[in-house]
This record gives structure tokens, C-alpha cells and sequence, in this order.
């Protein structure tokens, strides 16, 4: 029997449904009673339902909310500058100053991290960064130190970057080696230096690469409860680390649903903003 266009539809949403149920049951699900929690009401350390804005003008109208939210848009935003700055040269040498074979082993290595729990990778710089940890044992030889760097926003920066730094070069690499390379001879031979080839082809070709390794990267980052709580010290609390207070205080989990849809939101704009401005040629197009 000769399939019909009906048949192929009912076949791709047959394969289709796995999917569609499981993003329904463990997102979109967990979301809406999210949602529907920031309006409910705490009586005697207990949530009752209820509509009512209270959660929501409580927590805007509270500078320490602010300046939680802005503090981790910065330093989330520093972190993925940072990042993609020392990830750049990294990724410029796999993509073009090696063979394809040791591009590969290379990639492998920076996968390898991922397999390790990532709170265990940030457990492991307390060695490194404490105040008689291995770098300021180095610094003691040059009769420097010691620095706090621990409990300070250097720890939750190398936390931050920790997690995210293998990702970006491998995004950076990828992106970088699928150039064309007659294009770049082609630049050579017109005259361009090796920096202004850097600035006018291979930069430009890479945009749309670059652009979704820094989006990762501040997601990741402005998310993150591990690297400001146990390196940065929570002094100045990111917004992971709001909710948690939040709970603990009466049970406020309502105040706490508040703080994570603005979280939620905030990241699906950039997301939003780093795709449209990635895809912007194409849409012109």
C-alpha cells in the first residue's frame, strides 16, 4: 500500500510523542505550577492556594532582590567575557596551528572534565586557592602573598569558568575549524596581515559560533549555586543563592518561585536576543 500524507504525519507524531510527553512531564508541567505557586500565600509555615500578588510586589520592592539580580547579571557577564577572552587562543591553535588527529584527542580531553561531578571539580580548588593552597605556596617562594581568594568574587569567577570554560572552547574550536580555508588564503594573498585576517575573516565567519558559546556561558553561569555559595562565599548573594534564603525563611517558597521566574525569564531573553542577533544575515536573507 502506498503511504498517504496522512500516514507520514500520524508516523512522525507517533515518534514525536516521547518527546512532546517528556518535555511536557519534567518542564513545561513543573513550570506552570511554578508559576501558579509564586501566587499562593505562607499561613503558619504553611503554602495555601491562593491568587494573590503579594509574593511578587514584595520581592520588587526590595533592594536586596535588586542588587542580587544585578550583582549576578555582572559578574554572570564578566564571567563569560573572561571566559571567551581565554578561550580564544585555545581555540584559534586546535583550529588552525594543528593536525585534525590531535584537534580530535583534543576535544576528547576537554570532554573528559564532564564526566567528573562538578561540584567534586569545585570542591578540588579549595587545595588550590587557599590561603596555604598550592598558588599561594608559589607566591610564597617569591616572598608574595598570601591573597584571599577564597570567599572573594576571584572564587566564584574560577568556579564560574570551571564549568564553563571547557564548553566554550570546544564550541570556539568547532566553529573555527569549519572555516573555509580558501577564504583565509585568499586574505593572505591579498595582503592582510595575520592580525587584520583575525579581525575581518575569521572573526566575522565566526560569529554565529561565538555568539552561542558566550550565550551557554552566561547561562550556565547566571544559574549557577555551586561556585558562588562554596568559593565566592555567598557574601553577596546571586540569585540561586536568594532563593535558597528564601526557603529557609518561613518557608517563603512562594517568594522563592517569584525569583526563579524572573531567573527563568531573564535567560530565555538573552537567549532570545544571542539567537536573533547570531541568525540576524539569515533572517535579512
Amino acid at each position: 500500500m502506498k503511504p498517504t500524507k496522512n500516514n507520514l504525519n500520524i508516523y512522525s507524531l507517533t515518534f514525536r510523542l516521547p518527546i512532546i510527553i517528556w518535555q511536557l512531564l519534567f518542564f513545561v508541567g513543573p513550570v506552570l505550577f511554578m508559576v501558579a505557586m509564586s501566587f499562593f500565600l505562607v499561613k503558619n509555615y504553611r503554602m495555601t492556594e491562593a491568587f494573590e500578588f503579594i509574593n511578587w510586589t514584595k520581592m520588587f520592592s526590595k533592594n536586596y532582590f535588586w542588587d542580587s539580580y544585578w550583582f549576578t547579571i555582572i559578574i554572570a557577564g564578566t564571567s563569560t567575557l573572561l571566559t571567551m577572552l581565554i578561550a580564544f587562543p585555545a581555540s584559534f591553535t586546535l583550529a588552525f596551528k594543528v593536525s585534525d588527529n590531535i584537534r580530535r584527542w583534543a576535544i576528547f580531553m576537554l570532554i573528559i572534565p564532564f564526566f567528573t561531578s562538578y561540584l567534586v571539580r569545585t570542591f578540588s580548588w579549595y587545595v588550590i586557592l587557599a590561603e596555604k593552597g598550592v598558588i599561594n605556596a608559589f607566591f610564597s617562594y617569591l616572598d608574595l602573598g598570601p591573597f584571599k581568594m577564597l570567599n572573594t568574587h576571584i572564587g566564584t569567577l574560577v568556579g564560574y569558568m570551571t564549568l564553563t570554560l571547557p564548553l566554550v572552547i570546544i564550541l570556539q574550536t568547532v566553529t573555527m575549524a569549519n572555516i573555509d580555508r580558501n577564504l583565509i588564503e585568499a586574505a593572505y594573498n591579498l595582503g592582510c596581515k595575520p592580525k587584520s585576517i583575525i579581525q575581518r575573516v575569521i572573526i566575522p565567519l565566526s560569529k554565529t559560533g561565538f555568539i552561542i558559546a558566550a550565550v551557554f556561558c552566561f547561562i550556565l553561569s547566571f544559574g549557577d549555586f555551586v561556585a558562588p555559595f562554596y568559593l565566592g562565599g555567598s557574601q553577596e548573594p546571586t540569585l540561586p543563592i536568594l532563593i535558597l534564603d528564601t526557603t529557609k525563611s518561613g518557608q517563603q517558597w512562594p517568594r522563592a518561585a517569584v525569583v526563579a521566574i524572573v531567573m527563568m525569564i531573564t535567560l530565555f531573553s538573552i537567549a532570545f536576543i544571542g539567537i536573533m542577533t547570531a541568525y540576524s544575515k539569515s533572517f535579512k536573507k
